[in-house]
């Protein structure tokens, strides 16, 4: 949210410079981006070369045909002359001038006196856009005629102005207006905070209204007000600049009063012709099947029956909350205006607003959600101004509203505050500071929230937080001594911290990848309805495509002998529309399969888990892959990139079901292992981990260790076979092994490797 500080200024004095008010509303209310200027410049004397002037001759350039060469008197003792390109205006005019020296919005260009075609430019008239005050720049600004030649400029409209840049959350639709803004600073400075703005002005008839609301859930409050002789035209110089300041597009003084009540008090307000409404009745009522509307933008749109629309006695002529229809767009000849003031439903606004892929200004305060009780005071200021800058005729007002809910009342202990913010903070401060915000406080501390804030404080320690936001800077830097540990890590996050160690130490570095990706192997996945961008259309199913996104952008930044790994959820469809959110470990390297194998046994060893590894093709990518229990580990084909990339990915919720509860201690056995290297020929298509396994089962509790050796095919082995080499270790907790025990328990393997593999012993 931009704010013109000239604005701010006219709800609370303050005297703080911006820069320090800036800084501590960051402590207590809301982010503040930056500070800007528009306009003119405000250095040195800057402002003293933009005066009023008024034009005494006006005609053609001698020497351009669409130049004017002018007259122009400024206050001076002799007038200036002056060469302007513009010529909706003539002898006689108001004009704004600056003299030579006087810097231009934006300090890059300074005025200086020259010749143009021949002749003497002593200055230059210039037009609204030329002081960005609005968009045209086809003529120039014309000022009042009582206004005297030589006034300074800055007296008569607002040529510059600070603005704060604001970040409003959505717990604060307070401070989404002016005077919202006003309110935290009124507090923060100690300044007078005036008056909310508007005075009802002169009702001249009273004109009757048919309003009907038929979803009182979804628009509780509706007023509308009618306006007769209403002339429609442009506003005036100082409603354009605060319009610009604040970040919005003056349109028509209808339209910009609207908008500007809007940014003053955060109310939203509409302007309908009122000549255009069939039966002159306004419904607020659901779509029907099948309607349509064109907004204000000029797109087509077909409603939902979920939409909140505004209608007249035959078709939709707005979406609630969100947009107008151009069905009853306040034009250059409308003459009669119905006012609308409403409240709508915060999460109907939503909803609408993303169906049709919308976003305006208005329903981004509605989303938020306004203070019903603003409705009044915004038709109040606007009919004050429709009448001031229109010439509106207020005729005639028509109110209907559901039931008022009460205000939030809430028992609050001051002692609470202390303990909470670790400070002393004086009954008396606690009390005066909500009263200042707009509590209402009772002898027995029961406060009372006003109707702004009764979205976001609704227990104690909300009334809490409104009085330690002001002491956040009397917090000390240091944290206090700890006297007591309270809360521990749960099984499974030692576990995936424990992970996350074994990988770190393997020479990994950990990944955060995005949960949206704009690809997925799975067909299934979950696709956004609105996605942010084509690059985060689908919630991820697998680390692996996002691992492999990342491995790209180091290789691209030079990165070498790259190892990431991620620990993250995954998001798996399932019947009911939520997906399922395991646990996923997934890493991704520079090596081949057996490096990633390896850095899988890290995994499962810090687990003490014995793996399980069967020959596979996991994914479509792989040329040589395997599972293991809870996942999956392959080598990729080609990437584009270079050298072999491997990676893996585990499901931790499964694989911690495999870790034992509790490792038990194994005594150190004294006794000398007995050693031995073996090699079987068996079928190809055999894996090496099954020999393995095969062979702890086989020998028993004697078997110390099983060690892969080697995977050879040769001249020596027939066709079809291959001849798998391990390192055995046989260990006694009794006593020393003989070269007989040896032999016993390598005929007791031999044995079972040939029976169930059909395996011959080759050494």
């Amino acid at each position: 949210m931009k704010v013109p500080v000239s604005w701010l200024r006219e709800y609370v004095d303050f005297s703080w410079r911006l820069e320090e008010l800036a800084r501590r509303l960051v402590f207590t209310s809301t982010e503040v981006d930056r500070i800007v200027r528009r306009g003119v410049p405000d250095t040195g004397d800057n402002l003293k070369h933009f005066v009023v002037g008024r034009v005494l001759e006006a005609g053609k350039h001698p020497n351009a045909d669409k130049l004017q060469l002018t007259k122009v008197d400024v206050g001076e003792a002799e007038p200036r002359s002056i060469v302007c390109g513009a010529w909706n205006f003539g002898a006689g005019a108001t004009v704004a001038v600056v003299v030579p020296g006087g810097v231009m919005p934006g300090g890059e260009f300074t005025i200086e006196k020259r010749k143009l075609r021949g002749e003497v430019s002593d200055g230059m008239i210039l037009s609204e856009r030329e002081l960005e005050l609005g968009q045209d720049h086809g003529g120039i600004m014309l000022l009042s005629d009582e206004l005297e030649p030589g006034t300074p400029l800055a007296d008569v409209v607002p040529v510059g102005d600070d603005i704060l840049e604001l970040e409003t959350l959505n717990n604060r639709p307070d401070l989404t207006s002016i005077y919202g803004i006003a309110r935290e600073v009124a507090v923060l400075t100690g300044g007078e905070l005036r008056p909310m703005p508007g005075t009802e002005p002169e009702r001249v008839a009273d004109e009757p209204l048919d309003i009907r609301i038929e979803d009182l859930e979804r628009c509780p409050r509706y007023i509308g007000r009618l306006f007769g002789d209403v002339q429609v035209g442009d506003s005036p110089a100082w409603l354009k600049a605060r319009i610009v300041g604040a970040g919005m597009r003056p349109i028509s003084n209808v339209v910009d009063i609207t908008n500007y009540v809007m940014l003053a008090l955060g109310s939203p307000l509409h302007a309908f012709d009122y000549e255009r409404l069939a039966e002159g009745r306004i419904v607020v009522r659901r779509a029907t099947q099948g309607e349509a509307l064109e907004t204000l933008d000029g797109t087509a749109r077909e409603l939902d029956p979920e939409d909140l629309v505004i209608a007249d006695g035959e078709r939709p002529i707005a979406i609630g909350g969100v947009m107008g229809g151009a069905n009853t767009e306040v034009g250059e000849s409308t003459t009669s205006v119905l006012l609308e003031a409403a409240n709508f439903e915060p999460l109907t606004v939503l909803r609408s607003g993303e169906r049709h892929h919308m976003r305006t200004e208005s329903q981004t305060r509605w989303e938020k959600g306004v203070d019903p009780e603003l409705a009044g005071a915004a038709a109040t200021y606007a009919s004050q101004l429709l009448a001031e800058l229109a010439g509106g005729r207020w005729s005639g007002e028509a109110e209907v509203r559901a039931d008022v809910h009460a205000p939030a009342n809430i028992a609050f202990r001051p002692a609470y505050t202390e303990a909470v913010l670790g400070l002393e903070v004086a009954e008396a401060e606690q009390r005066e500071r909500l009263e200042q915000l707009g509590f209402d406080v009772s002898a027995d501390w029961q406060v009372t929230v006003p109707t702004w804030r009764a979205r976001d404080v609704r227990r104690e320690i909300d009334v809490v937080e409104e009085v330690a936001r002001f002491r956040l800077e009397d917090v000390p830097l240091t944290l206090p001594r700890r006297q007591a540990m309270f809360g521990r890590l749960k099984h499974e996050q030692r576990l995936r911290r424990g992970i996350e160690d074994v990988l770190v130490g393997a020479g990994f570095y950990e990944a955060y990848t995005y949960s949206l990706q704009p690809s997925d192997p799975d067909p299934s996945a979950i696709e956004l309805p609105v996605p942010l961008s084509s690059q985060q259309r689908l919630l991820r199913t697998t680390l692996a495509v996002g691992l492999l996104s990342a491995a790209r952008h180091n290789v691209d930044s030079g990165n070498e002998r790259i190892r990431l790994f991620e620990v993250a959820h995954v998001y798996l469809p399932q019947q009911g529309g939520v997906p399922r959110e395991p646990w996923r470990l997934g890493g991704i390297l520079q090596g081949d399969f057996f490096a990633a194998k390896g850095a899988v046994e890290a995994v499962f060893s810090a687990l003490q888990v014995e793996p399980r590894f069967e020959r596979a093709r996991p994914i479509e990518q792989a040329t040589v892959g395997a599972t293991v229990q809870s996942g999956w580990v392959a080598q990729y084909g080609p990437l584009g990139l270079d050298g072999e990339w491997s990676a893996f990915e585990l499901e931790l919720d499964e694989l911690f079901m495999l870790v034992p509860e509790r490792v038990l201690y194994r005594d150190v056995v004294s006794y000398p292992p007995l050693r031995l290297d073996l090699a079987f020929v068996v079928d190809e298509g055999v894996p090496a981990g099954e020999l393995a396994a095969a062979i702890r089962e086989a020998a028993g509790e004697e078997l110390q260790a099983v060690r892969f050796l080697s995977d050879y095919r040769g001249d020596q082995i027939p066709d079809g076979k291959k001849s798998i080499a391990f390192a055995v270790a046989f260990q006694s907790a009794q006593r020393t092994l003989s070269d007989e025990d040896g032999a016993r328990l390598r005929n007791v393997v031999v044995e079972a490797l040939g029976s169930r593999f059909d395996a011959s012993l080759r050494a």
